[in-house]
């Protein structure tokens, strides 16, 4: 789970170190519960925009608190979601757990440079590029081929317009998560491109005026609530899926390793949406 705040291609690698199958399959499966470094970003983003930013001093230690809570709450579901799952579809004994320790070796600096290099590195990048080249033709073809004189990709936000309505958010934000599958980290850029219907992924110069964008589309502090929900407990990326495929060698699982956050998620921002809706 630790290793994957950091990447969860890696924390799925690192389930290799647990003897026990239907252990390993169980945190394979609850390892995309906690935010990765591609997810951070967004998360961090939302909160200063929509939660600290009228903070005229403290505003470093409220952004930090709510990450927290923010963290905190996918640490706690990742538990949830494991004790859920030991106890129903991956019923069986708990093993112990012993650690023997060998005589103490001087390490090898060289080898555990390019074994590190060769199995965590090259080997996360090599997937990451075969997710990220066909979505990448994928996201222009969507932004830049019309049909009836509006983009395909304009098309796809408003059939998905009124299913994001239920979740607190629009249509554009759920093709956003959608084509953000090959990697998390862009989002954001999705999200700019369809609201300024540009052909191409765009960046932000600032905070500032990426709020002002979002404000002129409509966000409001429920909209960013929603989103952190869904950005926190969504499906895995596609490098983290094959990776889930090669560790498991199911597509069975990797399907399932793939809708158990996503209807986590989904079913969060509808019990919001609704609690949110009859108190305001």
């Amino acid at each position: 789970m630790c290793m994957g705040f950091g990447c969860n291609a890696c924390g799925v690698i690192g389930c290799r170190i647990i003897e026990s199958p239907r252990e390993r399959l169980i945190a394979i499966l609850t390892n995309s519960f906690v935010p990765c470094n591609g997810r951070f970003p967004t998360l961090i983003a939302v909160i200063t925009m929509f939660f600290v930013a009228s903070l005229s001093f403290g505003s470093g230690l409220g952004a930090c608190l709510i990450l927290t809570v923010v963290i905190v709450l996918g640490v706690t579901m990742t538990l949830l979601m494991s004790k859920l799952l030991s106890k129903t579809v991956l019923k069986g004994m708990p093993s112990s757990f012993i650690l023997e320790l060998p005589p103490y070796r001087r390490p090898k600096i060289g080898s555990v440079i390019v074994r590190s290099i060769l199995d965590r590195t090259i080997f996360v990048l090599g997937r990451a590029i075969v997710v990220a080249a066909p979505a990448g033709l994928l996201i222009w073809v969507l932004a830049n081929v019309d049909v009836g004189g509006v983009s395909i990709l304009t098309h796809c936000t408003d059939f998905c317009d009124p299913f994001g309505r239920l979740l607190g958010i629009d249509g554009v934000i759920v093709m956003a998560f959608i084509l953000g599958f090959p990697a998390n980290e862009i989002v954001i850029p999705i999200i700019l491109m369809t609201y300024m219907a540009q052909g191409s992924l765009m960046d932000y110069d600032s905070l500032a005026q990426l709020h002002q964008i979002l404000i002129e589309n409509g966000w409001t502090w429920q909209t960013a609530l929603s989103t952190m929900l869904l950005c926190l407990f969504h499906f895995p990326c596609g490098t983290t899926c094959l990776t889930i495929k090669k560790e498991t060698g199911s597509w069975k699982w990797t399907g399932a390793a793939f809708l158990l956050p996503t209807l986590v998620g989904i079913i969060l921002c509808l019990l919001l949406n609704g609690i949110l809706g009859i108190i305001f």
